[in-house]
């Protein structure tokens, strides 16, 4: 390539013939064929490409589609070279040859160092620009971690709403328990019950427990028009109200006859009222205890996904971090999702920033299960191999085809509808695992078979560690 084939682009023009002459020493002629790539979508835009004769297509992923997004078909038009100012800056789009012709081909650095020193003024707004264009996607990463963080706050919401309700509602039924107790034990000590009497109606409750009743529904169901019958029969006002709760803990027509035998008259339905109310505050009370238990293991949770009491690099267990961002994303887990857990034993623990981890295992859960639609199954799989640590989170999702595979973890590149994802969450999983923890991080993806596959290194032997940190520590 000459000078005189330069010289009538009208984007050389006011350059002089040596200026263009050092164009050409810096940079290489390459030939246009139909069909075939020059430069691909997404890759880091390294060389600056002008078109001298012929037609390029300018091809973008749209979607699970590739579609021509405009053309290099008029001399002097131009592609790439972004890293002359930015150095993540990469191609827009795929370059691909539509005639027969030429393009220049110019080194990013080479492409720098002329446009500064030839006008360095606009060298200077430039480099602005990108700035500024770097600047917005930072904002809309920021802006997607917001979203993420309100996803997952009203998931946990949601989830510490359930036993906390479920808590309220227990204690206000244990309140009506207690005040059923007391009555009942005031109207035994009014009819003036026997010690006798009352350590054989203890007895009595002592054979009956809440859940001992039958299970299969309409096994119960009879069970407890036949107590209601009995009881009805014997004059007792609250028969519909203690049957159900008798014919729960097991007890039979056998026992109710045994009850009366022991209470011998007007006794037996404060006795039957105190039985009751006492199993029914036994029930209660579990219900609170789980309730609470299960809200208590919800922060506990948070505390550990969150990693807030803890150093940045430490030494974790991936498994403790797998299990946290399940509890954290469970309202996304119920219905149609099976988790299903292959923990290997033994795996040793990895030197990370363990809050980075927890959002690389959110963005590959999230995205596994809305690969599935909300249906399907979910598995974690952990375990030591060749001097470090392997976690995979598999989907049986439709999988994905070998060109989005390859592109996955690109900036901005995303094959959901809009609205429903930026394309940023793969990005960012891979920048953790490879640039923040020097690991690797890969798709192997088919028809109903899906896997991400993170691999850590494991700590040098001679790294240093404080004692809090000990993985030999309990």
């Amino acid at each position: 390539m000459r000078v005189e084939d330069l010289r009538p682009l009208a984007i050389f023009e006011g350059l002089t013939d040596d200026q263009l002459g050092e164009l050409l020493e810096a940079g290489t002629e390459v030939r246009i064929e139909p069909g075939v790539d020059l430069f691909r979508e997404g890759e880091h835009a390294d060389h600056w490409w002008v078109l001298v004769d012929g037609a390029i297509h300018l091809v973008r992923h749209v979607g699970r589609e590739e579609t021509v997004v405009g053309s290099m078909d008029v001399p002097g038009r131009w592609a790439g070279g972004f890293r002359a100012w930015d150095e993540h800056g990469v191609y827009l789009a795929t370059g691909r040859g539509r005639t027969e012709g030429r393009v220049l081909r110019v080194p990013a650095q080479a492409l720098r160092e002329r446009s500064f020193a030839w006008f360095p003024f606009a060298g200077h707004l430039i480099e602005g620009l990108y700035g500024t264009a770097r600047s917005i996607e930072s904002t809309v990463r920021q802006r997607e971690a917001l979203v993420t963080l309100g996803t997952l706050a009203a998931g946990l919401a949601h989830e510490i709403n359930n036993p906390a309700a479920a808590a309220s509602r227990a204690v206000a039924a244990l309140e009506d328990a207690c005040r059923t107790l007391l009555s009942s034990l005031g109207r035994l000590a009014h009819d003036e019950i026997s010690a006798r009497q009352f350590t054989a109606l203890d007895e009595l409750r002592r054979e009956v427990e809440p859940g001992a009743g039958p299970r299969d529904p309409l096994a119960a169901a009879d069970l407890e028009d036949a107590l209601a019958a009995w009881l009805t029969d014997r004059g007792v006002a609250a028969a519909g109200t203690l049957a159900p709760t008798l014919a729960d803990a097991g007890a039979d027509l056998d026992w109710c006859a045994r009850a009366a035998d022991a209470l011998e008259g007007s006794t037996l339905e404060p006795g039957l009222e105190w039985v009751a109310s006492t199993l029914a505050a036994s029930t209660l009370l579990a219900e609170v205890r789980e309730s609470t238990r299960r809200v208590s293991d919800l922060v506990a949770a948070v505390r550990s996904y969150s990693q807030m009491d803890r150093a940045s690099m430490q030494l974790v267990d991936v498994t403790d971090g797998l299990e946290s961002t399940l509890v954290m994303l469970g309202h996304k887990l119920r219905d149609g999702i099976t988790v299903v857990r292959d923990y290997g034993s033994g795996v040793p623990r990895v030197a990370a920033y363990a809050g980075e981890l927890n959002q690389v295992w959110t963005n590959l859960i999230d995205n596994a299960v809305d690969a599935m639609g909300g249906v399907g199954t979910l598995q974690l799989t952990t375990r030591g191999e060749d001097g470090s640590v392997v976690v995979e989170v598999a989907d049986t999702g439709p999988g994905m085809p070998p060109a989005v595979a390859a592109r996955a973890f690109e900036a901005f590149y995303t094959t959901k509808e809009v609205g429903q994802g930026t394309g940023l969450g793969l990005d960012i999983a891979r920048r953790i695992i490879e640039e923040r923890h020097g690991g690797a991080i890969s798709i192997d993806s088919g028809p109903g078979h899906t896997v991400l596959r993170v691999r850590l290194p494991l700590p040098s032997p001679d790294a240093p560690r404080t004692p809090e940190h000990d993985p030999a520590r309990p």
